[in-house]
């Protein structure tokens, strides 16, 4: 799968890796923000936040930017820094936990082959 680097996308025209990776993204950025949200008292909840808003800008990028190897790899270690971070700080796991941290998963595996592929 090659795509013009320079050309931008319009929703007709974002290739279907791209379309799953979007689709995690926004899934991801979703159950930030409702942490996010649920624990705004706390310190935490603010990164719960922030992460919540990159995972959702970063589709954004993908449409309007020129840049999307930039954002891909960008994107690879941010979302498994998340993965790592989340397994460090956590000693209960619960059913969004579960579903964050898989989506996660296959978003890092979508984004690496989107880098690989998408040259």
């Amino acid at each position: 799968m090659t795509t013009n680097p320079d050309a931008r996308f319009t929703i007709a025209t974002v290739p279907p890796l791209y379309r799953v990776a979007i689709i995690l993204s926004l899934v991801t950025g979703a159950i930030h923000l409702y942490l996010g949200i649920s624990f705004i008292t706390n310190p935490l909840g603010w990164s719960f936040l922030f992460a919540g808003i990159v995972f959702f800008v970063a589709p954004l990028a993908i449409f309007t930017s020129t840049r999307r190897r930039a954002v891909l790899l960008l994107g690879i270690p941010f979302t498994a820094g998340q993965i790592v971070i989340w397994y460090l700080i956590t000693d209960s796991y619960g059913t969004l936990d579960v579903v964050d941290k898989a989506t996660q998963a296959v978003l890092v595996l979508v984004l690496v082959a989107l880098l690989y592929w998408d040259r």
